[in-house]
C-alpha cells in the first residue's frame, strides 16, 4: 500500500496486544507513563500535554520539544481452547503463547506566543493499534489467523487562556489508519486509509496548588482502501469505526514535595460495533463492544530541584460484552507504573518510566457460520500481561 512506508517510518504499533483496553494505546509519554497517566488532562509536565488535554497547554510557559518511545513487551496465553470444526467432532488444541515487542515512538511540541494568551502545539503519536497473529498451525484457522489495527496520529492544536482561572483549547486531528485482517480460505484484508478527528478541553485553577482539567476527543470512522476478499467476493472499501474518549483529571499540590493526581477516562467503545464494506449484505466482522473507560490514581515527589519521582495505579476496563472473539482478546487490566525525571540543567531533561500491566483472565466463546445451518466454535481462556519501558527527552528553549 502506498503509505505503508509511512506507517512503518513514523510509529511501529504493538505486537500481539494494545496495552490499554479494546485496542486503545496508552504511550504518548514517558512522564505520563511513570504516574500510570494519571492527570493526564490537567498536568503539564511535558509537551504531551498536546496530546491529552490541548487546554492545559497553557501552563507550559516557554516553547518546549520532547521527544520520546516506549517500548511494550506483551503477551496473550491462550488455554484450555475447545475446537468444534464445521464437519467433525470437537478437539481440544494445544495451547497459544502470543509474545512480541515492539518500540512506539511520539514527538510533541508546545510554542507559548509572546505577549499573548496563546500557545500552539503539535503532535505525531498514535491512540490506536492492535496487531494478534495465530502460528499457521493453529487448527482453528477460521479464528485466529491475523487481525491488525493501526493509526498515526499528526495533531495540531491552541490553548487560550480565558481568565487567570479557566484555560480552554481546541485542536485537529489528520489520522491515518491501517487494518489487515486473515482467515484462511473466508477473509483477507489489507487496506487503508485517513480520516479527520477534533478535540476541545478545559482547565480550571482553583489556586496555584489545585488545577482540574477535562478534554473530549472525537475519533472518525476511517473508510480503508485496497485489497478486500470476503468469501471469494472482492470489495476495495472497508469501514473502521473509531471511539471517542472523555476524560476528566484532577492535580493537587499537597506541600512542596507532593502532589496527588488522578484520571477518570470514558472510551466510546460501543462505536465499534462492526467492520463493515458496502460490498456486502452482512459485516465483515462483528465486535459489538459496550462503552467502557480507566481510572488510574498517582502521586508526584519532587525530591529536589533536579530529581522527580513518580507512581502511579490504574485500572483499565475491558469493552468486550457478551459477543467474545479470539481475533482481539481482551481483558481488565491492573497497571503498575513508576518513573522520574532527572533534570541537566535548566533547560533539558530525561524521564523514564516502567509499566507492569496484570490482565484478568477473559473466557473467549464464539462460533462462526460461513455456510447456513452450519457453524463452527472455539472455547478458550485468555490471559494477557505486559512490560512498558519508556524514556524521553525534553528541551525548554
Amino acid at each position: 500500500m502506498k503509505n505503508k512506508l509511512l506507517l512503518g517510518t513514523v510509529v511501529a504499533l504493538v505486537p500481539c496486544l494494545t496495552n490499554a483496553a479494546g485496542f486503545q494505546l496508552n504511550a504518548q509519554s514517558a512522564t505520563g507513563l511513570g504516574r500510570a497517566f494519571a492527570g493526564d488532562a490537567v498536568i503539564a509536565d511535558s509537551a504531551a500535554i498536546v496530546a491529552k488535554n490541548s487546554a492545559a497547554m497553557a501552563y507550559i510557559e516557554q516553547p518546549t520539544l520532547s521527544v520520546g518511545a516506549i517500548y511494550i513487551d506483551s503477551g496473550i496465553d491462550v488455554s484450555s481452547v475447545s475446537y468444534t470444526p464445521m464437519i467433525g467432532d470437537t478437539e481440544m488444541l494445544d495451547d497459544q503463547s502470543l509474545d512480541a515487542g515492539t518500540l512506539v515512538p511520539n514527538i510533541h511540541y508546545v510554542h507559548p506566543i509572546e505577549d499573548s494568551k496563546f500557545t500552539l502545539g503539535a503532535t505525531v503519536h498514535s491512540n490506536f493499534g492492535t496487531d494478534v497473529e495465530f502460528d499457521n498451525s493453529f487448527e482453528a484457522d477460521e479464528f485466529g489467523g491475523k487481525t491488525a489495527l493501526s493509526s498515526i496520529n499528526v495533531g495540531f492544536a491552541v490553548a487560550y487562556e480565558l481568565s487567570e482561572k479557566i484555560n480552554l483549547g481546541a485542536g485537529l486531528d489528520v489520522i491515518y489508519g491501517e487494518g489487515e485482517i486473515y482467515r484462511q480460505g473466508l477473509l483477507n484484508v489489507d487496506a487503508d486509509g485517513f480520516g479527520l478527528g477534533a478535540n476541545i478541553g478545559a482547565t480550571y485553577q482553583v489556586n496555584e496548588r489545585n488545577r482540574f482539567g477535562i478534554s473530549y476527543r472525537y475519533s472518525p470512522d476511517i473508510e480503508v482502501e485496497g485489497d478486500i476478499t470476503k468469501a471469494g467476493v472482492s470489495a476495495d472499501k472497508m469501514n473502521v469505526p473509531l471511539p471517542d474518549t472523555l476524560e476528566f483529571s484532577g492535580w493537587h499540590q499537597l506541600n512542596d514535595h507532593w502532589a496527588f493526581h488522578y484520571s477518570l477516562q470514558w472510551v466510546n467503545w460501543s462505536e465499534f460495533d462492526s467492520l463493515t464494506s458496502n460490498s456486502y449484505d452482512d459485516s465483515i466482522k462483528e465486535y459489538q463492544w459496550k462503552d467502557a473507560g480507566h481510572v488510574s490514581v498517582g502521586g508526584t515527589y519532587t525530591m529536589s530541584e533536579d530529581i522527580v519521582l513518580r507512581a502511579g495505579y490504574m485500572y483499565d476496563i475491558s469493552p468486550t460484552d457478551e459477543l467474545t472473539s479470539l481475533s482481539i482478546p481482551d481483558v481488565n487490566r491492573h497497571w503498575l507504573t513508576v518513573g522520574g525525571t532527572y533534570s541537566f540543567t535548566a533547560a533539558s531533561s530525561v524521564d523514564v518510566g516502567v509499566g507492569f500491566i496484570i490482565g484478568e483472565s477473559q473466557d473467549i466463546d464464539e462460533n462462526l457460520t460461513t455456510i447456513p445451518g452450519t457453524s463452527s466454535n472455539i472455547t478458550a481462556d485468555v490471559t494477557a500481561d505486559a512490560l512498558l519501558l519508556g524514556v524521553q527527552y525534553q528541551h525548554r528553549f
